[in-house]
């Protein structure tokens, strides 16, 4: 009888998977959410290379002193915020060294980043293994953590699919790991109390000053300020990894501080990867209900209005350019809308052809588990759920390795 009722449990379950993910349409937070791509309205992305005086950019002089930071200004004033230009001093200290962990493979480093503006103080902890059978320097992938710091365990009593230091470690790369909530805490009650109160609150009171995303982008500089000084590391093969709301913050960090060689944004959907005007999944309106403290205030204005937004998410993308840049989508994740990430990318191209950068993208989103990896852009749609794991991190040092030893 029991295994009866088991049978007829999991037969339910999975006809309810199955009608929730054909359902064209649902409802969140009072508003309707659409899964139909036969629902997607029409709409005109703005012109990646197209100036605000009207000039199209036809090089990549024009693209630089001009197109690039136009993009940027515009991002800052109507979505991410604007970004502080400096802080009095900073200073780095290693908390913790040990040089034979894991059975002797790597060195652990916890490092302190102190940093000070106008009589404030803020630190920001980072944890980071090195392998030790290098002959030189080692490249490294920095993962902005908006998970539990449990999966970033120093003591490595603690191991994640999240983090697998192990693995990278194995593979020569160094993996290091921040986490959000000590620049600025993932709640809407709280977000302030770190790098905004402290250290620049005078972008608290501004409509267009950063907030959590700002401030994270603001944390993964200053741990690339800490590799600038560490002869293990190679500071010219520095990757940027963010998950969701990280994946969000990997692709902002990236477009504001060309340092980091390589940019990853996993599964980052709406104001991340996504095309907004696709109003597929999540939408404008949906995370600015939901999670408004990431944004300047001025994005709000945009959330009933999206056609009207200056930008979209092509050009964040095309900000990396021309720098290698990997986005991914999970086939369950309807709500981060894996067709309208896919189609930033093919729309960021134009900026990367200035370069004479190729890529391998095909003209339709690619079939589950097919990654895209010898290319400029990479990408991949995973079977699965919203998520970050191990799958994810073998083709993000797939493409570290091709662009790296090409």
């Amino acid at each position: 009888m029991k295994y009866k009722l088991w049978i007829l449990t999991t037969l339910l379950y999975l006809i309810g998977n199955d009608f929730a993910y054909a359902q064209k349409t649902d409802t969140f937070m009072g508003e309707v959410v659409n899964y139909d791509e036969a629902a997607v309205p029409s709409y005109t992305l703005p012109d990646v290379l197209l100036t605000l005086n009207g000039k199209t950019v036809k090089s990549k002089k024009d693209w630089e002193n001009e197109r690039r930071a136009e993009i940027i200004s515009l991002f800052k004033k109507n979505v991410y915020g604007q970004t502080p230009a400096g802080f009095d001093s900073i200073r780095f200290e290693l908390t913790n060294h040990m040089p034979d962990a894991m059975d002797g493979r790597a060195s652990l480093k916890e490092v302190t980043i102190h940093i000070w503006n106008k009589g404030k103080q803020v630190d920001i902890p980072f944890v980071m293994f090195v392998p030790n059978n290098r002959k030189k320097p080692a490249p490294v992938f920095l993962l902005i953590n908006n998970r539990s710091k449990r999966n970033t365990d120093p003591t490595r009593l603690v191991k994640s699919n999240f983090w697998p230091a192990e693995m990278l470690v194995e593979k020569g790369y160094a993996i290091a790991a921040f986490h959000v909530g000590d620049a600025a805490p993932d709640k809407k009650d709280a977000y302030q109390h770190g790098v905004l109160d402290q250290l620049y609150p005078e972008l608290l009171a501004q409509e267009d000053g950063m907030k959590a995303i700002g401030a994270w982008a603001w944390a993964a500089s200053r741990v690339m300020d800490y590799f600038e000084t560490d002869k293990d590391i190679d500071v010219h093969k520095v990757a940027l990894v963010g998950h969701s709301r990280g994946g969000k913050t990997s692709l902002w960090a990236g477009a504001l501080d060309q340092r980091f060689a390589l940019v990853f944004s996993s599964c980052s959907g709406s104001t991340g990867a996504s095309l907004a005007r696709r109003q597929y999944g999540e939408t404008i309106s949906l995370i600015n209900k939901q999670f408004g403290y990431w944004f300047a205030d001025t994005y709000k204005q945009y959330s009933n209005r999206v056609n009207d937004l200056p930008v979209d998410q092509h050009m964040l993308i095309a900000l990396m350019a021309p720098r290698p840049v990997y986005t991914t989508n999970a086939v369950d994740d309807r709500w981060a809308d894996p067709r309208g990430s896919y189609l930033s990318l093919i729309n960021a191209l134009p900026v990367y052809k200035l370069y004479n950068k190729n890529t391998a993208l095909t003209p339709e989103l690619p079939p589950a588990d097919s990654p895209i990896i010898k290319s400029n852009i990479g990408y991949h749609l995973r079977k699965g759920i919203h998520d970050l794991n191990v799958y994810d991190w073998e083709n993000f040092v797939r493409f570290a390795d091709y662009h790296y030893k090409k």
